[in-house]
């Protein structure tokens, strides 16, 4: 069973992602230590003692359609009604409206373990705190008066609706239109698809975030507007009014996740309400809806990342729980009669060890960048160098830290052999819900198309060349920390390095001479390339930092693992960049 990592959450936030350095700075108001303390502690209690047990039944039963109405698992509807007593929907919401305003690294934080308990239940809060950041950026005082008080306190959930069945990423070529009606308000029409927690019982009402295309829309991009498109009207005293002309006509049967019920959406048929369409109100100004739709994708990015770091942290304890259980043959050097642990296997060991080295640095990464967000809204200065570097590491986060998820999961299968296979282990599962983290919110391919060809040109190039520099730094430190735990650390950390400096230039040269074909061909191995240094780096990070747990000597352990085991792919991966783009040319007579 699941238990969360509390310790070893707060360590990282702390000490390697720079909660510390905040809170010693006073940038965090007056967040404390002891409050810190006591809230990833609770959270912490709430997903392992109430979300984990009702992961099995979630996907075991999944979410079904019942005249017309979503039921959600058995105790999934009370699981709901507990998180939202608790408080947790309003982390980071605005005091305003009923929000406690802490920064986004406890959010992150929270969101890990709520994953790593249950991804399918996890998904509808994390649904609506993207839209309550989305409204509470962009929409009306009207709009924020009537609904985020209820989306902040959990009470309505919200939803993001883009996808439709002709476009999956290309938003451009989206159906759904809306139609302005005189007072004030529109008419929405059209399907979407792969909608999360699209329709549920859960909550009383649900507040869908919609892109759809007004009639004299320009073509393409430039012409999608954002609606609000609540699943009841509200009336004018904040009560429920008239069902609104929408509703779920189908849920996908999918390979994982199956708690959570993803819905195809169907607005404007004239099930429901007098007249065909659905009621929706403008967020933004028309035309404008997609860069109000990214406020909430890049909160729903880093929230994804966040899955990816969870599954894996969960299939890592099952894994290791499980190797130190099993007994198969006998391990070289095994003296204690019969047959030894697996875990004694040296395969077995360097398995597990891959697990936790790409868990916590994924962890890592992902906390950087939520630090990075927090610093960009919070500290006095360096503004444009926090939101540059919460741009930069964005991508990063989303992509590794969801393959990290799907490696380690399946790695975790492996670990428990045959039975890894069998689904009454619960192995199994970890990795049909982690498989669907690399393609939604914009699949990774997507993530390193943006990285390089939008983030690494921020500010011509300084600053990834900048947090180049800061890596060096961590890397000296290491050589001359004199601790010989770190063993050929320091060199494989230089050399990885130096190998994501030659990588960054070549691919900036590239973008530069307009060679963005060539840049592309390379642009995923990059990705992946940029996460397994900072994996190498933030674990020596933290191996370097002051450890009051006593845990100082196994995270040194864990870096040196990584760098001697893990960081060799690196220069392959470099190679990959530089080299590849060539033979890519042979696709056509491939793939013909």
């Amino acid at each position: 069973m699941y238990k969360a990592p509390v310790e070893e959450i707060a360590f990282t936030l702390k000490h390697v992602a720079g909660l510390g350095s905040a809170l010693d700075a006073g940038l965090l108001g007056e967040l404390g230590e002891d409050l810190v303390d006591a809230i990833l502690s609770e959270a912490g209690r709430f997903a392992t003692d109430e979300v984990a047990p009702l992961a099995e039944i979630g996907d075991r039963q999944g979410s079904r359609l019942v005249d017309g109405k979503v039921v959600t698992p058995d105790g999934w509807r009370d699981l709901y009604q507990n998180w939202i007593a608790g408080g947790w929907n309003g982390l980071t919401a605005p005091e305003q409206f009923g929000g406690q305003a802490l920064p986004h690294m406890l959010n992150v934080a929270a969101l890990e373990m709520w994953n790593s308990g249950s991804m399918a239940f996890a998904l509808c809060p994390t649904l609506t705190m993207g839209a309550i950041e989305a409204i509470n950026s962009h929409a009306s005082d009207e709009l924020k008066n009537t609904y985020l008080a209820k989306l902040v306190s959990g009470e309505w959930t919200g939803t993001m609706n883009l996808t439709e069945p002709h476009a999956g990423s290309d938003l451009g070529v989206l159906k759904t239109r809306a139609e302005r009606r005189d007072d004030g308000t529109y008419r929405i029409f059209g399907q979407k698809i792969f909608i999360t927690w699209g329709e549920h019982d859960a909550a009383d009402n649900i507040v869908h975030l919609v892109l759809a295309r007004l009639p004299d829309a320009p073509a393409g991009t430039r012409g999608i507007s954002l609606f609000l498109v609540p699943k009841f009207l509200v009336n004018p005293d904040g009560s429920l009014g008239a069902r609104n002309d929408l509703f779920a006509h189908s849920l996908e049967h999918k390979l994982g996740i199956h708690g959570s019920p993803t819905c195809t959406m169907i607005y404007g048929d004239g099930k429901f309400g007098s007249e065909k369409g659905a009621i929706g109100w403008l967020v933004g100004e028309e035309n404008k809806g997609l860069a109000c739709m990214f406020t909430m994708m890049n909160n729903a990015r880093l929230a994804v990342g966040m899955q990816g770091v969870a599954v894996a942290e969960a299939a890592t304890q099952k894994a290791i729980a499980y190797a130190k259980e099993r007994t198969q043959g006998k391990a070289p050097g095994w003296t204690g009669g019969g047959m030894s642990p697996i875990i004694e296997h040296p395969d077995v060991t360097r398995m597990l060890l891959t697990m936790k080295a790409l868990t916590q640095g994924a962890r890592a990464i992902s906390y950087a960048c939520a630090h990075a967000i927090d610093m960009s809204h919070r500290a006095s200065d360096g503004k444009q160098h926090w939101q540059e570097r919460a741009a930069l590491l964005t991508p990063i986060a989303k992509s590794f830290s969801t393959d990290v998820g799907v490696d380690v999961a399946s790695l975790g299968i492996q670990v428990h052999g045959g039975m890894g296979f069998i689904e009454e282990t619960g192995a199994a599962r970890y990795l049909r819900d982690a498989r669907i983290a690399p393609i939604y919110e914009g699949t990774n391919g997507i993530q390193a198309i943006d990285l390089v060809t939008r983030k690494l040109t921020l500010s011509n190039g300084d600053h990834v060349r900048g947090f180049i520099a800061e890596l060096n730094e961590i890397a000296d430190q290491v050589r001359h920390s004199n601790l010989d735990g770190f063993g050929a650390t320091a060199n494989q950390l230089d050399a990885a390095i130096t190998d994501l400096g030659e990588a960054t230039d070549w691919l900036l040269a590239k973008i530069g001479d307009g060679k963005t074909t060539e840049a592309l061909a390379g642009a995923t191995p990059y990705q992946r390339l940029f996460g397994l240094v900072l994996t190498g780096c933030y674990l020596a990070k933290g191996g370097l930092a002051p450890a009051q747990d006593g845990g100082a000597e196994r995270r040194i352990a864990l870096c040196r693992f990584a760098a001697e085991n893990l960081l060799s792919e690196v220069t392959a991966l470099k190679d990959c960049v530089i080299n590849g783009a060539a033979s890519l040319a042979a696709a056509k007579i491939i793939l013909a």
